[in-house]
């Protein structure tokens, strides 16, 4: 059983940045694949990006390469997301998530198994 707490949303300017946190409990978290996915207002959830367990490989929905970055501290049980140079586009609620199946990071929430409960993230123009 894994628990994910996110932390770190806000209301920032066009053109900020925001660090956003995923606290993790559960003995096998640095076996997981991690994620962070966002959802608008009336949209579905969207994937933002994702790290294997190690760390060494990262993947990233083009909308967001570039600008932002997903790192994990497995000694912390900590999954971050660096977001710079944050857009009105950026605005959602951001999810962590989990994918206890031990594999390479997906795109596709439905394969992420345990999620947080989200941070909201407003970013005005």
């Amino acid at each position: 059983q894994v628990q994910l707490v996110e932390s770190g949303g806000g209301l920032v300017q066009a053109g900020g940045s925001l660090r956003l946190s995923c606290a993790a409990s559960g003995r096998s978290f640095s076996m997981y694949a991690m994620g962070w996915f966002r959802q608008a207002p009336g949209k579905g959830r969207e994937f933002v990006a994702a790290i294997n367990w190690s760390g060494h490989s990262t993947y990233y929905a083009d909308s967001v390469k570039g600008r932002f970055t997903i790192s994990r501290d497995n000694n912390k049980y900590m999954v971050y997301l660096q977001m710079n140079s944050l857009q009105p586009e950026d605005t959602a609620v951001y999810y962590c998530a989990a994918d206890s199946n031990v594999r390479m990071p997906t795109t596709q929430a439905i394969t992420y198994d345990y999620w947080g409960q989200g941070t909201q993230v407003t970013v005005s123009s």
